[in-house]
Order: structure tokens, then C-alpha cells, then sequence
């Protein structure tokens, strides 16, 4: 039997039109508003949940798949396989940078790349709509040197 939570997550996904985050408590709070009010994602933050904030990365690499959201971290622990294996997941990216602008920049390209690609033009046809998950059961870690490429299974 599916949790409440599980089940309206999946309604909410399709509904929402817009990527969906879990953002873990090492994700500075400038680039939670950056990704709410720039990108225009939906993004639940750890830190403004008092009973979230203190949980272990197991617990939120769980909750963030229940919720079928793809969790966004700074952590490199999330890239361990074996305590974290991508078939559980509804993706995982693990995003570094220098700075906070530098992340903002990363994840504007991963907003274009990844999570709402844009149509070719001159081809005749738009490329399909990115899937509400497009890292689900896979993991990316993203750096300033990152470009966009077809997904890898």
C-alpha cells in the first residue's frame, strides 16, 4: 500500500510543470530563492522544516524519492553507491562550484540542459519534454566545466 505522500507526489509531478527539488541543509539559502524566484522550481528546503533539518542523509536520500523529488546536495557522500544506490532514487545531483554565483550559474545550465530543455530551431520538429525526473534511478555531479549531453543509463 503507497503512502498518501507517494500518491499525491506523482499527481503533484505532472501537475506542477516545473522541475521538483529536494534541497538538502547544505544548499546556501540564496540559491534556494535563486532556483524559486529565477527558475521557477519547486523546492522543498530541509532547513525551513524544523523536523527535516537534523535527519541523517540516509533519511533524506529516502524521503526525496518517496516525494519523487531529485534531491540536490553539495555532499559527495550521495555519490557512494553502495549507501546510496541509484535504483532507489528519483535522481540525485550533486552540484559543486566556487561560489554561490558560480552554482547559480550550474544550475541555469541545468535548468536548460537537463530539466526544460529548449526546441531545436531549423529541424522542423521540438525535442520531446524532459521527463518530470531526468535523473530518476541515476545520479549526475555537476561542476562548472558540466555541458549538457544525451542521458546515460
Amino acid at each position: 500500500m503507497k503512502s498518501l505522500a507517494s500518491e499525491l507526489s506523482a499527481v503533484a509531478e505532472h501537475l506542477a510543470g516545473q522541475p521538483r527539488v529536494y534541497a538538502d541543509a547544505n544548499i546556501p539559502a540564496g540559491l534556494v530563492a535563486f532556483m524559486r524566484l529565477r527558475l521557477r522550481w519547486d523546492v522543498l528546503f530541509v532547513t525551513e522544516h524544523d523536523d527535516l533539518r537534523r535527519q541523517p542523509d540516509t533519511e533524506h536520500f529516502r524521503l526525496a524519492a518517496q516525494l519523487r523529488r531529485t534531491l540536490l546536495t553539495l555532499d559527495r557522500d550521495y555519490l557512494d553507491d553502495r549507501r546510496f544506490p541509484p535504483v532507489a532514487t528519483a535522481g540525485v545531483l550533486v552540484v559543486s562550484a566556487p561560489d554561490e554565483n558560480g552554482l547559480a550559474r550550474l544550475l541555469s545550465r541545468l535548468d536548460r540542459g537537463m530539466f526544460r530543455p529548449r526546441p531545436r530551431r531549423g529541424k522542423g520538429r521540438a525535442r520531446p519534454p524532459a521527463p518530470p525526473l531526468p535523473l530518476e534511478g541515476r545520479k549526475l555531479h555537476a561542476h562548472p566545466d558540466w555541458r549538457p549531453g544525451p542521458p546515460a543509463r
